[in-house]
């Protein structure tokens, strides 16, 4: 058991390291189809996004041995463990891609409402009004869960957190300011953030 606690570990560690390539990818092709011009930008939220690139940092700058779990568990769990991992990254990268593709041109780092800006509902955005914060989040705690000390995954969860208030707070500033009344019914119906499990 193991050699085979291993081999998941590794792989977890590979597909970790695969869905930040393609993360990478998605922002960088989702910022090629960007509009260019906004109406209205929240520099503000800009905090809240180096708040999250230091949690980031966090998780990748304070490993533990390689291929071992984050706390000592029966082998079976640290099975179980390193197959939510992949789950939970590989989710979070469908999520995001998914919501970048759903935003097309108005999808933009910093919070801001483009000229004939959208108010996006379907899709991921049914389920939660940022879901590409939902899945940039999944992906935080599938590189901790894969290579970090459990101590530097709690303070970068809280980091993160703390700086996806800031943002999800300037961005949906924004949006009532832009959408009004639609706004509001949309908010009534989506959690911000995390989805509902009923």
């Amino acid at each position: 058991m193991a050699l085979s606690f291993s081999l998941l570990a590794e792989t977890a560690y590979v597909v970790v390291v695969v869905c930040w390539i393609l993360f990478a990818v998605i922002f960088l092709v989702g910022k090629k189809g960007a509009s260019r011009s906004d109406t209205k930008r929240a520099t503000s939220s800009l905090l809240g996004l180096v708040l999250q690139c230091v949690a980031y940092a966090a998780v990748w700058v304070f490993p533990r041995p390689r291929f071992t779990a984050i706390v000592p568990l029966p082998r079976a769990a640290e099975a179980v463990a390193a197959i939510a991992t992949m789950a939970i990254a590989l989710g979070s990268i469908w999520f995001c891609l998914a919501a970048v593709r759903a935003l097309g041109r108005q999808w933009a780092l910093e919070a801001r409402v483009i000229e004939g800006h959208d108010l996006v509902t379907l899709g991921p955005y049914s389920v939660v009004r940022n879901p590409i914060y939902l899945g940039m989040f999944g992906l935080l705690v599938a590189t901790g869960l894969a290579l970090s000390r459990w101590e530097a995954l709690v303070a970068a969860v809280v980091l993160f957190l703390a700086g996806n208030q800031i943002r999800i707070r300037s961005e949906e500033k924004l949006l009532r300011e832009a959408f009004g009344a639609q706004f509001e019914e949309y908010a009534r119906r989506v959690p911000a953030f995390f989805p509902r499990l009923i």
